[in-house]
């Protein structure tokens, strides 16, 4: 498996594919292009289908603009035969002439194509990468799965997590002091201000929940606005994993050191299902993005408390289990509604499984390969109607 550095990535939402790839091409055509008097970019199929309320056009003019006037044109209804996150970049001369077009494709997870290339493998850092085998190898060896991430890693990866970790605090911060409606045109609200409010009104046992609520909200809705979020594993599951560490580290105390542990721990569970499946919503659904998230969370609240590795592997397998055949079919493509309130939800269903997790002793019937190994069958075995630009489901209910 890769670094879990390409799993959690810093960027700006409120989509990885649709927001942070774009971002990226244009940085890449700027650095080849630096002297043009203008820029012309085509987005075409999914990218121009829902690239406006995705901001993939701001995400392209906020890097080509500085440098000169960009003009951004739309075709939906073209889809390119490598990718349908396709884009074509120009750009012109004094003299009004044009450069030799390129053409890129946004292929999920913030990662970028060009025309006629492969996906390039990234270094291999972890031998196993099956959690039956590295459960294994902690029980043998008396270590946890952070040591584990360590292990393979090296200790830079505690820098990289500690940046992380202060990007999603900010959000969050952020998050639950911002009002307004959301940009896209579906007339959101943002709630995480009302939810973190009207939390400190109730008992200690409900005011716990109505803060998850409001910090899974809070990153979410950045991430909707096109604030700067960290894909956990993707923009539009980010405010889960965040909304559980940030609460659990505010309300118990837990020490930032504990925190980047249960991060590397979580980031392993979903390094894992990124490997063997797919975290993509356009692949597998929403299984592999709130779901996986889900388990992700499940997986360091449950370090956190002290779970004994097969604790903790139960924790993140229920909270990948019962997320199984989500679909992706957001209000108009956004990653609005449902997305948003997923994430709210999610995040209390991994503290629920934390808890259940904690009570038991480890021993389960269905361990979490298997689970990761069925999600990506379900995911395959659901139509294209209902995963991310989907035609079908609650996305046709506008």
């Amino acid at each position: 498996m890769e670094s879990i550095k390409r799993l959690y990535k810093i960027g700006f939402g409120p989509s990885s594919s649709h927001t942070m790839g774009p971002r990226k091409a244009a940085q890449m055509f700027l650095e080849r292009n630096p002297g043009a008097t203008r820029y012309e970019v085509t987005l075409f199929g999914s990218l121009a289908a829902t690239g406006k309320g995705h901001l993939t056009d701001k995400a392209v003019v906020d890097v080509l603009s500085p440098a000169a006037p960009t003009d951004i044109i739309w075709k939906p209804d073209v889809v390119l035969p490598t990718h349908t996150n396709g884009m074509e970049f120009v750009a012109y001369d004094a003299a009004g002439n044009a450069s030799k077009p390129w053409r890129a494709y946004s292929i999920g997870g913030g990662d970028i194509i060009e025309e006629g290339q492969e996906r390039q493998p990234s270094e291999m850092v972890y031998r196993m990468n099956k959690i039956k085998d590295i459960l294994n190898w902690c029980t043998e060896t008396g270590h946890s799965y952070w040591e584990y991430v360590d292990m393979c890693e090296g200790s830079d990866i505690w820098d990289y997590l500690r940046q992380v970790w202060t990007v999603m605090k900010a959000a969050v911060q952020r998050g639950v002091e911002a009002e307004g409606v959301l940009p896209g045109g579906l007339g959101v609200r943002r709630k995480a201000v009302s939810y973190f409010v009207h939390a400190a009104g109730y008992n200690s046992s409900l005011k716990s929940r109505g803060l998850v609520y409001a910090y899974a909200l809070a990153v979410s809705e950045e991430n909707a606005a096109g604030g700067r979020i960290v894909t956990a594993p993707t923009c539009g599951s980010c405010g889960i994993v965040p909304a559980v560490l940030y609460h659990l580290h505010t309300s118990k105390g837990f020490s930032e050191e504990r925190i980047l542990r249960a991060l590397a721990t979580a980031g392993l569970f979903g390094n894992v299902v990124k490997f063997n499946a797919s975290v993509s919503g356009a692949e597998v659904g929403c299984q592999g993005e709130v779901g996986v998230a889900c388990a992700m969370a499940a997986a360091a609240a449950s370090q956190l408390f002290g779970g004994t590795p097969a604790q903790i592997e139960y924790s993140a397998e229920m909270g990948l289990e019962h997320h199984l055949g989500l679909t992706c079919d957001p209000v108009c493509g956004l990653v609005q509604i449902p997305c948003i309130e997923r994430n709210a939800y999610a995040a209390a269903r991994a503290l629920d499984a934390n808890l259940y997790a904690a009570f038991s002793d480890g021993r389960h019937s269905v361990d979490f390969d298997r689970v990761v190994q069925v999600m990506k069958q379900t995911g395959h075995d659901i139509p294209s109607l209902y995963k991310e630009t989907a035609r079908g489901g609650l996305a046709v209910i506008k």
